[in-house]
């Protein structure tokens, strides 16, 4: 049985980790190796397409950090969460988004669906 909180957990330190080595480690050990992202600035597929997509992130949103904006729901091989985007030690986010994530198996990540629900101007 999946923990979708962990795995929710799991995805969104790939996220934070910056140093590049250790977030490829990371993205190989969360994500089947063709799996998918898509998110209305981009889709990619495999360990490549996703470390260079959120190393792109990382890049635009520097000195930024993600988190949870919530409870992780899930049921079966589906997971949804909201989370949040900002400066480290803020409260007020600059993007705000949604993503819906697809297991393969119990704990790796085969599909990702983001949305963007704020976005800076």
């Amino acid at each position: 049985m999946t923990d979708h909180q962990h795995l929710a957990e799991r995805y969104v330190d790939v996220w934070n980790t910056t140093d590049a080595r250790r977030r490829r480690d990371l993205v190989e050990r969360l994500f089947a190796p063709d799996a998918t992202y898509t998110d209305p600035l981009g889709a990619v597929r495999g360990w490549d397409g996703i470390d260079e997509f959120i190393a792109g992130a990382q890049r635009q949103f520097a000195g930024m950090s993600f988190r949870l904006g919530g409870p992780v729901d899930g049921h079966h091989d589906t997971a949804r969460f909201t989370w949040l985007l900002g400066a480290d030690g803020t409260e007020e986010p600059v993007v705000i988004g949604f993503d819906v994530i697809v297991t393969e198996g119990s704990d790796r990540i085969g599909r990702v669906y983001g949305f963007l629900d704020k976005v800076p101007a």
